[in-house]
């Protein structure tokens, strides 16, 4: 996104503060900056000049339109839902980083096991980039919302692991190019 969009908020909206993870409230009729729209959130500047994630289901609040999660396919094989839990998480961000967390190299595995017909489960492990990441908790309930969502999938584990821990190299070239790395 090229320009800055400024939006008067339509009602009062939850938030949660960048970079702490702090949950708090914006009012309406308070104007707020879209800094980052990526994924199904929205990251944006208050009049204070706090940055603040509101979720994608409190699009409204900013005249938006709520993000519906699209799969690639509707079948529920382990081989199908792991692929859907691939393009899923490329629709999570970091909400201080334009680029997703796969293409950060944040996710480390993802392994899908049949536990009924057409059930699965599916066992995340990721990183983040910092240890002490106060949007860890965010971005990793992002990532087991969106999986826990998809066709096929009864149970999410999402673990987050600090080993190894994350470095520059883990990006891939489309991400460091985005950031200008490369």
């Amino acid at each position: 996104m090229a320009e800055r969009e400024s939006f008067v908020l339509t009602r009062d909206v939850n938030v949660v503060t960048i970079p702490d993870g702090t949950p708090s409230v914006l009012t309406k009729g308070e104007e707020v900056t879209i800094h980052q729209s990526l994924g199904s959130n929205y990251t944006v500047v208050t009049e204070r000049g706090y940055m603040v994630r509101i979720a994608g289901v409190d699009a409204d609040a900013l005249g938006k339109e709520i993000h519906e999660l699209h799969t690639l396919v509707s079948e529920t094989s382990p081989e199908a839902v792991e692929k859907n839990c691939w393009e899923v998480m490329k629709t999570v961000y970091d909400p201080e980083i334009p680029v997703n967390i796969v293409d950060l190299g944040l996710v480390y595995g993802c392994e899908v096991l049949p536990v009924g017909k057409g059930e699965n489960e599916v066992q995340i492990k990721m990183t983040l980039t910092a240890p002490g990441c106060g949007m860890g908790p965010v971005i990793q309930g992002d990532v087991e919302k969106s999986i826990r969502a998809l066709p096929g999938v009864v149970r999410v584990n999402v673990e987050v692991v600090l080993d190894p821990p994350w470095a520059r190299e883990m990006m891939s070239e489309v991400a460091q190019v985005q950031l200008g790395l490369y």
